[in-house]
């Protein structure tokens, strides 16, 4: 996923880029609010520091608004209410007040895209992988060989998360913040439940690789029964 993370103190922007760098973002850092203006697109998602040099972040808010839907979320010292309401009316998607941690941004931006990705999904149609899987992000729902495959909610979004970039090492951390919750303290053992129960009700479309001590791999079984990153085409069920 690329961010475009617009932000003038440094010591702040090179930690949250090494931070986001090490959970699989790509970052380009800017420092002021028209170099933001000017980044050529694409990315997928702006973290956008107010109290810039140059600028309000408040107008380059609404000018990157004005251009289209790319999610923003507002990342700054100004913890007023009156700044994170004109804030989010001028268009941003999430407000977070400094000091932060890198974890809480890091969910912060898949929540974001969790609600961007639907409306997105309206157009494209249901994610193939393969010839076998099709996972419908609008309807939150999956077929398998066309029948629909009955998955709790947090088996789907499982299913979702992995099925972002099939192939990818992921981190048991990782997706325990991205599937369940940011704050999460309990065991893990429920994400090993929540594996299973994919590679029992996915048998033959998809492998979920256990790779010890650090996370889970899917990939996504080829039609000669070997398994690969599976590109992801966009298209009716």
């Amino acid at each position: 996923m690329h961010v475009l993370l617009v932000e003038d103190d440094e010591p702040v922007a090179q930690s949250l880029r090494r931070g986001l760098t090490r959970y699989g973002f790509e970052v380009d850092w800017v420092a002021t609010g028209a170099a933001a203006l000017a980044h050529p697109e694409p990315y997928d998602v702006v973290l956008l520091d107010l109290g810039l040099p140059d600028t309000d972040g408040l107008d380059v808010c609404r000018a990157l608004r004005e251009r289209g839907g790319v999610p923003i979320i507002v990342i700054s010292a100004r913890s007023d209410e009156t700044d994170r309401v004109v804030g989010l009316e001028l268009g941003a998607d999430d407000y977070v007040s400094k000091p932060f941690g890198v974890r809480e941004v890091i969910a912060r931006i898949r929540a974001v895209m969790r609600r961007v990705q639907p409306r997105e999904a309206a157009a494209a149609g249901p994610d193939r992988y393969g010839t076998r899987l099709a996972v419908d992000r609008k309807a939150a729902r999956v077929r398998l060989d066309g029948e629909e495959v009955a998955l709790a909610p947090k088996e789907y979004d499982l299913l979702a998360f992995l099925t972002e970039e099939p192939g990818a090492l992921m981190s048991r951390e990782q997706i325990m913040e991205a599937v369940w919750d940011a704050n999460w303290f309990g065991p893990t053992k429920t994400l090993d439940v929540h594996v299973a129960a994919l590679r029992r009700k996915l048998k033959g479309a998809i492998t979920i690789e256990a790779v010890r001590g650090v996370g889970f791999r899917l990939e996504i079984v080829k039609d000669d029964g070997e398994s690969g990153d599976g590109t992801k085409d966009s298209g009716a069920s």
